[in-house]
């Protein structure tokens, strides 16, 4: 077990890389199903644990828990757009009324400027730009649990508003579907 009280050094990373880099790979692999994605999942474990360096006492099973953790936030991802897909899709279809679209819209824009600032920004830019957690409090320059409380606040809040709108017939009804089956918590 490697102690590690002011960051991870240079050397003790090779050591790691040389001697557990091929058992982490596989695990990336494992978890991800394609040797690309698994680089990329790797890569983003080895920043966290660089970032993180100071708090962690064991390299390699932080990794390991960072790849699962990184690996089920985009399974959580991944089944998330496939139950909202076919709602934006439904909007989209050539049959569709336009006007539809529209109200759908300015429904969004209504709904977003209820939102205080800070929720309607994380929202903006957890599932319209798809930002990570990391990526979005970099950007709004605060800490990823502000971004985790102001996303779950802010999706509660859109569920309240969106409590009285009718079940069908309304364009409001993807998004309302959206709304309340998104899985925020990734």
């Amino acid at each position: 077990m490697m102690v590690v009280s002011e960051g991870l050094r240079h050397a003790d990373l090779e050591r790691l890389i040389a001697e557990r880099g091929g058992q982490l790979m596989r695990a990336a692999i494992a978890l991800t199903g394609a040797r690309e994605s698994a680089e990329d999942l790797l890569q983003a474990a080895f920043e966290r644990l660089l970032r993180n360096s100071r708090r962690v006492c064991d390299p390699e099973d932080y990794l390991r828990r960072v790849l699962y953790n990184l690996a089920a936030d985009g399974w959580r991802r991944r089944g998330r757009w496939r139950r909202v897909l076919p709602a934006l899709a439904a909007g989209q279809h050539p049959s569709a009324d336009p006007a539809d679209a529209v109200a759908l819209r300015a429904a969004v824009a209504g709904l977003l400027a209820q939102l205080p600032p800070r929720q309607r920004a994380v929202l903006l830019l957890r599932y319209w730009e798809q930002l990570s957690e990391a990526e979005t409090a970099a950007v709004l320059g605060c800490a990823e649990g502000t971004v985790k409380s102001a996303a779950s606040r802010g999706l509660a809040r859109l569920r309240e508003l969106t409590r009285s709108w009718p079940e069908a017939g309304t364009p409001q009804r993807p998004l309302r579907s959206a709304i309340r089956e998104g899985n925020h918590d990734a």
